[in-house]
């Protein structure tokens, strides 16, 4: 084939199909039948009066021969005129009307795919809007090969579209029907959409407590246009157990495992119980929530838990009990109130011992968007806490503590991804001595800055033991390259330290890395280079997993 037809080539390819290893004259035998199969292909593709020649060449043995076609496409056939004419209340509906496929365009080479397209693009909005009555008044595609022009004509009428009517539980379902409409977000007589019923059905199954989730809202069982909407539920199994093995360069080994009870009531409550046991910290925690409306986003959780931590040189035991009321605003961000007590006892080097007992009420915001919850190719995290003691408050210090973070992600070109991390935190107090470990700010490690050791970039005191910083900052740009499937190679450079005042000089971290994007989530193995050897840069490996967001 003569000229740049690279669609033409695999279309005709396509239809001919498989033909190595036949004998020469099954070829010519078969000769006929791929010059048809080839013309097919160029028509679907607007050219409708190609030239097609063949010849059979012989190989060295029987099974060598190769059948050659010549085809010379000819000029395509254009589109000459479209009309789409929308009819009924679908007209009046812009989310039905707007963005239909651009192509084929008056103009155009003609395609088939395309007109197959434009045609199915316009059934599949019907079902999907609940247009159920909907239908083709008139769909046309006149060829006049010999004019090398094409008219596309397609009428649709549409109908009245459906409505969803009340949302009806099976009697056996157990739980309180007040809970499971709280999961249900439209009214009787909201006009039908497909998503609508998706979405119900995955909040109702990501709640845990239902192993299956049958909706039925078949138009068929439709009154006056009302859809009535029947949910069959069955109950998941009321009690997990899982556990598992980990491993990153900031704690090395460590075991999880979880206990959860999904359901405790009719009302929904649950409860449950996790450890995490690693070489420099073991913690068992507890908790209790109880659902809010909507369910899916609003609940109270109850907690307590123990921690103990040995990192470098800072030992600490942790007990805390607290509450948090989570709710989601209408802009998207996760609003979550909190008040927790904390007792720590701790030790930074031998110079330094205490023990503190905080009551500290908070509050904090965050926001995710991403185009995926594995491993998205775009998205960012926004996330703000803030929390704070008071003396006269069951507290034996004053404190006001904030901690900021940021992240984005974009990908170009499908392979050349982006990511950027910010984060910015600080603690205001009376007597900073008295703060404990876990309200102070350290930084390095494999999630913070790399070529430095976990939490050993921070303050130190007279005997160079790093004892926490009042502030921390954090910067962080890496370049990914994906070079073959679900591998990335990346690039990168980290910035910050904790400090005490903000114009402390901060320490810088380059390296290099690859990303496995396993079932489970990306894995992250990097080599760093510290270029501060005064805050203990150096070369360093650094192993991580999870998401990127």
């Amino acid at each position: 084939m003569d000229g740049d037809y690279p669609g033409l080539k695999d279309n005709a390819k396509a239809f001919i199909g498989e033909v190595e290893g036949r004998s020469a004259g099954n070829l010519r035998r078969y000769a006929s039948t791929a010059v048809a199969q080839a013309s097919k292909a160029l028509r679907a593709l607007g050219y409708y009066n190609p030239v097609v020649d063949w010849q059979v060449e012989e190989g060295d043995s029987e099974d060598t021969a190769r059948l050659i076609l010549d085809i010379t496409p000819g000029e395509p056939v254009r589109i000459k005129k479209r009309t789409v004419d929308i009819r009924g209340a679908a007209a009046e509906d812009p989310k039905f009307t707007d963005n239909l496929p651009k192509h084929p365009a008056e103009g155009d080479i003609l395609n088939h795919g395309e007109y197959t397209s434009l045609r199915n693009t316009l059934q599949t909005r019907a079902r999907r809007r609940g247009y159920f009555d909907a239908r083709f008044v008139t769909h046309t595609l006149e060829v006049d090969p010999e004019a090398r022009e094409a008219s596309i004509t397609l009428v649709f009428e549409s109908g009245e579209r459906y409505r969803l009517g009340a949302v009806t539980f099976e009697d056996d379902h157990w739980f309180e029907s007040r809970l499971l409409h709280q999961f249900v977000t439209f009214e009787p007589g909201t006009p039908y959409h497909a998503d609508e019923i998706a979405r119900l059905n995955n909040d109702l199954l990501g709640s845990g407590y239902f192993a299956g989730v049958d909706i039925n809202a078949a138009p068929s069982s439709a009154e006056d246009g009302v859809i009535p909407v029947k949910i069959g539920l069955t109950r998941r199994e009321r009690r997990s157990i899982a556990a598992g093995l980990g491993f990153s360069t900031d704690v090395g080994p460590r075991f999880r495992s979880t206990w959860r009870e999904h359901w405790v009531n009719q009302m929904g409550h649950t409860r449950g119980a996790e450890t995490e046991l690693s070489g420099p910290r073991q913690n068992l925690s507890t908790w209790y929530e109880l659902p809010l409306d909507p369910p899916m986003t609003d609940l109270i959780r109850l907690s307590a838990g123990y921690q103990r931590e040995d990192i470098e040189n800072v030992d600490s035991e942790l007990l805390t009990f607290g509450q948090q009321w989570q709710h989601q605003l209408n802009n998207g961000w996760l609003q979550v109130l909190s008040v927790r007590w904390e007792g720590e006892r701790f030790n930074i080097g031998d110079d330094e011992k205490g023990t503190s007992s905080l009551l500290l009420p908070g509050i904090g915001y965050s926001k995710l968007h991403a185009d995926s919850p594995l491993d998205p190719s775009r998205g960012y995290r926004l996330q703000v806490n803030v929390s704070g003691s008071h003396r006269a408050a069951l507290s034996k210090v004053d404190i006001l503590h904030v901690n900021a973070v940021a992240k984005g992600l974009f990908t170009l070109g499908g392979k050349h991804r982006f990511l950027s991390r910010l984060q910015l935190g600080g603690v205001a107090t009376n007597r900073f001595e008295d703060v404990p470990p876990s309200l102070r700010f350290f930084a390095g490690g494999d999630q913070s800055v790399r070529g430095y050791g976990y939490q050993t970039l921070s303050p130190e005191n007279d005997n160079d033991v790093a004892v926490g910083g009042r502030y921390t900052l954090v910067g962080s740009a890496e370049y990914q390259y994906e070079f073959a499937d679900r591998w990335r190679a990346a690039v990168f450079v980290d910035h910050g330290n904790a400090v005490n005042d903000v114009f402390d000089p901060l320490a810088t971290g380059v390296g290099t890395g690859i990303r496995w994007i396993s079932p489970l989530g990306p894995l992250r193995l990097d080599i760093a280079k510290g270029l501060n050897e005064a805050f203990g840069g150096e070369w360093r490996i650094h192993f991580s997993m999870g998401p990127e967001l």
